[in-house]
């Protein structure tokens, strides 16, 4: 039997694996041993896992993202993935007996949310705790204020899957040689060649005031800074590194609004259709147009 092809280990906002199909119509691949995969903004990482699938012999694999407790986890995936597993098999088990005491099964996610917002755990326990949390919260949204504290509450899910063991191996299989960055998407300028190609999958733009799902970290991503990643892009484009960008597309909510027309207005801008799920209102999920931008 093949080995499983790795998959999302996260449910995420804006996750892109239901995107795959034309974002991989937009792959640039040059056919050489010296071609580059750059991710900024890995997320739960549905493009880079295509990527690693379908492109296995690629050079160099590098992802980033500014999310600590993201990168923490693809990081002990990558290096410490049989005690990962134990500690969420135990925990799913004590979770699953609580699935008919809804008090007990509460008290026991506060107080797993509360030991990650301490963070006063090894690296290991603590990316458990970003897992189980993204198993049993709210949608499997993540959230956070500015003191960095996880803030979700409880989802309603009965007994939900918290340790994918056979996903968790293959992921950690995938990531075998890819090279994992923490920080600022900036600093992987120093990977731009003419043999690079760039995915970016930024916080997106709010299509209003009640849409905000960007607060992944401490500090907001707001239009300074998708000025400022669009001048990045800029510098990938003088390097003659090739880039794809996902956003919003606050156009198609707003027919007035030109942001991003008129920011990358040089170059390809494609509108797709993609279905989101994630919204407090059920009503106000479903299929909405977002931006894929080219050079």
């Amino acid at each position: 039997m093949p080995d499983q092809q790795a998959k999302p280990f996260l449910k995420w906002a804006g996750g892109k694996t239901q995107l795959l199909t034309v974002i991989g119509s937009e792959f640039y691949y040059k056919n050489n041993d010296q071609f580059i995969y750059v991710e900024p903004f890995v997320g739960s990482g549905a493009v880079l896992f295509w990527v690693l699938n379908n492109y296995p012999n690629l050079e160099k694999v590098i992802i980033n993202d500014i999310n600590i407790d993201l990168t923490n986890a693809y990081q002990t995936i990558k290096t410490n993935i049989k005690v990962l597993i134990d500690i969420l098999e135990k925990w799913q088990a004590e979770y699953h007996a609580f699935s008919s005491k809804q008090k007990l099964k509460k008290e026991y996610y506060y107080a797993k949310r509360a030991l990650f917002n301490q963070r006063i755990c090894r690296e290991i326990e603590q990316t458990a705790l970003f897992i189980f949390l993204n198993k049993t919260c709210f949608n499997g949204l993540y959230r956070v204020n500015k003191k960095n504290e996880f803030n979700v509450p409880i989802g309603s899910y009965t007994k939900p899957l918290i340790c994918d063991k056979n996903n968790l191996i293959a992921v950690s299989k995938a990531l075998r040689n890819v090279e994992i960055l923490h920080g600022d998407f900036a600093k992987t300028l120093i990977y731009a060649t003419e043999n690079s190609f760039f995915y970016f999958d930024p916080p997106y733009k709010p299509l209003s005031n009640t849409s905000n799902f960007n607060s992944y970290a401490k500090t907001r991503f707001n239009d300074d800074e998708q000025i400022r990643l669009k001048k990045f892009c800029d510098q990938l484009d003088l390097l003659k590194s090739k880039w794809m960008l996902s956003n919003s597309d606050v156009k198609g909510k707003n027919p007035e609004d030109n942001f991003f027309d008129e920011l990358y207005q040089s170059y390809q801008i494609n509108r797709v259709l993609a279905r989101r799920s994630i919204n407090s209102k059920a009503s106000q999920r479903g299929q909405l147009s977002e931006l894929l931008i080219t050079n």
